[in-house]
């Protein structure tokens, strides 16, 4: 048992490290390099101003196009690296703001239901719920074949249980297992162990992927 706690201490401070470094590159993602393409986007903006040639105009211009679409991009990935959201609001108000960014990117429409009154959640484990939802929702874009989904959070007093659901084309569990490993599904359920919680996969083929997550509240 001894042993096991230490691998479960030593799995959840790489976890930690590993966030907390994903955390900073967001940051830096969106407060510096973000806000320096801002800064250049405004002096080709005023060179595009003053610029008396048709041609050098039109060049100017497609210039400013290209380095508003890079912001935006710069924006979506800092966001799916860390969402500030997760921080300041909270794990529901993360997960519709990504939500909406993944249906902009995929085009899979995503319908959130929540029942119960919502808890808070410590950070460190926000993060985890959150990742693993992200997990399920890229590996639903990749393999499901699918364009709906539907996420049902259910708050009680003692537990959060989240069930993602992706109509697709299903899958055999067991033998994706034997095959991979180190899968995304088994590092999923590996999260959330070390936060006290469970991760539930089940699939026919055919007929779907449901994805239960619960998760302990009102635990240290």
């Amino acid at each position: 048992m001894d042993e096991l706690n230490s691998k479960q201490q030593i799995s959840s401070y790489i976890i930690h490290s590993q966030e907390e470094e994903i955390k900073r590159i967001a940051l830096e993602l969106h407060e510096g390099v973000g806000q320096n393409l801002y800064s250049i986007l405004t002096g080709l903006q005023f060179i595009e101003s003053g610029a008396k040639e048709p041609h050098m105009k039109l060049y100017v211009r497609e210039m400013s196009e290209l380095i508003e679409k890079t912001i935006q991009e710069i924006r979506h990935l800092s966001v799916e690296l860390h969402p500030p959201t997760l921080t300041t609001l909270g794990l529901l108000p993360a997960m519709r703001s990504y939500i909406n960014l993944y249906t902009s990117t995929f085009g899979i429409l995503v319908d959130l239901e929540t029942t119960g009154e919502e808890k808070w959640v410590p950070e460190k484990n926000s993060i985890t719920v959150f990742r693993v939802c992200q997990e399920a929702l890229a590996n639903i874009a990749k393999y499901a074949d699918t364009s709906n989904i539907t996420i049902h959070f259910i708050w009680t007093e003692e537990e959060l249980t989240i069930t993602i659901y992706d109509f697709g084309k299903g899958f055999q569990p067991e033998e994706y297992n034997d095959l991979n490993p180190l899968s995304g599904l088994a590092a999923m359920k590996e999260r959330m162990l070390l936060t006290g919680g469970q991760c539930k996969i089940s699939s026919k083929i055919g007929e779907g992927t449901s994805i239960e997550i619960s998760l302990p509240l009102n635990r240290d």
